[in-house]
């Protein structure tokens, strides 16, 4: 199998090695708008580099990896799909509502396929969470709370094309709690601080937020992000129920210490980051796409997944601005 990768920064280097690590795949393909960092992603692989992603397209590969900027996400997705090409990319698809549905119309009228990146699907702690849930084994599910907190700030520049603590970071919890809980969200009530660093309140941001979600069963969630967590990346989910309570995400490297005299002290060597907690994720979901496109398995994460958890990501962005509850009957998309 011949893989197409566009998109050589962080993320899209770190699929670069997984797909040459690949046993099915055969060749991969790199392009990217700095030549140099494609050149260098490809001699450390044994990838060939493309001058574009026309090139890249019009290569004869089976399948694409989009990691580009978000910003050209919808585009590719598009010129994937219309030149036939199952397509995995990175989330989100696009920033707003008209930009992610337009994508998921090129898909749809290409009848092509298209794989989003929510790799927390294919964690362990998640999947174990959401087998307990289906079982039964919590009982009935009451309260659900889930936490994501980034170590640092990330770049300034990065904020304004971020979309917003709501649709770059917390979407990754929205998705996770209609997978695991198989409840949709039927309202928000959400709130976000900009107290912290200056370029937040410079990029129209928040630094740290709070979403109240009912799920439509009663189940009440909240889910918190922060960009400054300086003990450590956190991610994690508790899920209580009548009958037992469980937590994703706590482990011997959870960022976390306990105040309690006998409780356990603080990691020796605490979460980094996303690429450090999610690898075997990350490493699973494109797995995933190379058994889609042969035609092994069903798409375990379809385009519309990811117009589900920005809906929610908008209704909460929209809550936080007129400082009320928004029901999901109000978001357009469905």
């Amino acid at each position: 199998m011949r893989i197409g990768l566009i998109g050589t920064g962080r993320i899209g280097s770190f699929h670069a090695g997984v797909l040459a690590r690949h046993p099915r795949v055969d060749a991969l393909v790199v392009t990217d708008p700095d030549a140099a960092r494609a050149a260098r992603v490809a001699e450390r692989t044994g990838a060939t580099t493309a001058a574009s992603a026309s090139e890249v397209l019009a290569s004869g590969v089976d399948a694409v990896v989009i990691a580009s900027a978000t910003s050209a996400h919808a585009e590719l997705i598009g010129r994937a799909a219309r030149a036939g090409l199952p397509a995995f990319c990175e989330k989100p698809i696009a920033l707003d509502l008209p930009g992610t549905l337009g994508a998921l119309g090129e898909v749809e009228r290409a009848g092509s396929v298209l794989q989003l990146g929510f790799m927390r699907r294919f964690d362990a702690g998640y999947a174990a969470a959401r087998a307990a849930v289906r079982g039964g084994s919590l009982g009935r599910l009451h309260t659900v709370r889930a936490v994501t907190s980034d170590p640092a700030p990330p770049p300034a520049a990065y904020l304004p094309l971020s979309g917003g603590l709501f649709r770059d970071c917390l979407v990754h919890d929205f998705d996770i709690l209609r997978w695991v809980t198989g409840r949709e969200v039927t309202e928000v009530y959400a709130t976000g601080s900009d107290a912290g660093p200056q370029i937040f309140r410079a990029a129209g941001d928040v630094d740290t937020a709070a979403a109240l979600l009912t799920l439509d069963d009663g189940t009440l969630a909240t889910a918190t992000a922060t960009r400054c967590n300086g003990a450590g990346y956190d991610v994690r989910m508790e899920l209580a129920g009548e009958r037992d309570q469980i937590a994703v995400g706590l482990d011997g490297r959870t960022p976390l210490t306990s105040a309690q005299p006998q409780g356990p002290p603080a990691p020796a060597e605490p979460w980094p980051g996303f690429l450090e907690r999610f690898a075997p994720a990350y490493e699973a979901e494109l797995d995933a796409f190379v058994g889609v496109v042969r035609g092994e398995a069903a798409n375990p994460c379809d385009g519309r997944e990811a117009l589900h958890a920005l809906r929610i990501a908008e209704a909460c962005e929209l809550s936080r601005k007129e400082r009320r509850p928004v029901r999901m009957t109000e978001i357009p998309g469905l």
